[in-house]
């Protein structure tokens, strides 16, 4: 399992996913206001684009699939 969580992105790529994870943050910030279904998956997904901008990590090439960042 460790090799599963093991860095797998380059420098490009977690700025790619940092710049993500912030703007579904915002995203979701905003629209709580209008409706919560929204805001809920937004924010959750900024928070895993940040989780793997900050561990250096992608699910998707952990999965195997091949990703241009």
């Amino acid at each position: 399992m460790s090799s599963f969580f093991k860095p797998n992105i380059n420098f490009y790529g977690r700025m790619v996913r940092g710049v993500i994870g912030v703007n579904l943050l915002i995203l979701g910030i905003v629209l709580a206001d209008v409706t919560l279904w929204a805001c809920l998956p937004l924010v959750a997904g900024g928070l895993f684009a940040l989780f793997e901008a900050l561990r250096g990590w992608c699910l998707a090439r952990a999965c195997g699939v091949r990703t241009r960042l």
